[in-house]
């Protein structure tokens, strides 16, 4: 196997690991990057290959998290544990719309949606979205601070906006954070509620595709998607620590205007330059 197809897993990996927790869309770079950073392996292989990444990210949340999210822990109370428990069931209501319309409907909203022009109108109209939800809150206090204050309709809420995400360019994090913040909850809380929720929808889609894909790979595909899950793991834990510390501080703007800007540089390019 060519060295430089290790490359491109090293840079396909470092894309998933930031821009699947920063609300900018994966989807959105990766077809910027598919133009640029093409392995020379199987369509197949390659759809399977970007989905699957994504365990290597979702074991970064695992990793940080799994105190918080794990309800046999020695060290947490009887109460602490119902707490954790509890957490996990939110989360899993939240997983339901998204999951039942993405079976049902998947194949059919990749093949109307996927498509440059979709994830770059995706891209500036959330961008848009967040920039006035975060200057309309500035007025505003958060009204759900803990995640105990989260009910289940609120988390069912939550859920039905993670189906917006289904629609490429979107970004299921900032699908999901953009409807937390507007039902009032805080920024950190928002944040880490949508990692948690990647968890089984990760999981999930991972399957799906692996099931699909098979598991006959060559020698060269296994290293190859071996270094991309290890790559977007490692900056994944950078990329969570990173987002986590920057909105105890700052509000959202700064990535709505990063969104609009790829937005545009996609329909440039696309549509004009290509």
């Amino acid at each position: 196997m060519e060295f430089m197809e290790i490359i491109k897993a090293i840079i396909l990996g470092i894309i998933e690991g930031i821009t699947e927790w920063l609300p900018i869309s994966s989807t959105g770079h990766m077809i910027l990057a598919d133009e640029f950073i093409r392995l020379n392996l199987s369509d197949a292989f390659k759809e399977m290959f970007l989905v699957v990444i994504q365990l290597g990210a979702i074991i970064a949340v695992i990793i940080l998290y799994f105190q918080k999210l794990n309800p046999f822990s020695s060290k947490k109370t009887v109460d602490e544990k119902k707490d954790t428990i509890a957490l996990w069931l939110k989360v899993i209501v939240a997983c339901v719309p998204a999951g039942i319309i993405g079976l049902l409907f998947n194949d059919q909203i990749d093949a109307i949606f996927y498509n440059y022009k979709t994830v770059a109108i995706t891209l500036i109209l959330y961008g848009v979205l967040f920039i006035i939800i975060e200057q309309r809150n500035k007025s505003r206090h958060a009204k759900i601070n803990e995640f105990s204050q989260l009910n289940y309709s609120t988390v069912l809420i939550i859920g039905l906006f993670q189906i917006l995400a289904l629609i490429p360019g979107t970004s299921r994090s900032g699908a999901t954070i953009l409807g937390a913040v507007l039902i009032g909850t805080s920024r950190s809380i928002a944040a880490e509620f949508s990692f948690f929720l990647s968890i089984p929808v990760m999981f999930g889609a991972s399957a799906v595709k692996l099931a699909k894909f098979g598991l006959d790979f060559s020698g060269a595909e296994v290293t190859v998607l071996l270094v991309g899950m290890v790559t977007a793991f490692l900056v994944s834990i950078w990329s969570i620590k990173f987002l986590v510390d920057y909105i105890k501080k700052h509000d959202f703007k700064v990535f709505g205007y990063y969104r609009i800007v790829l937005g545009i540089i996609v329909l440039l390019y696309f549509g004009i330059i290509k």
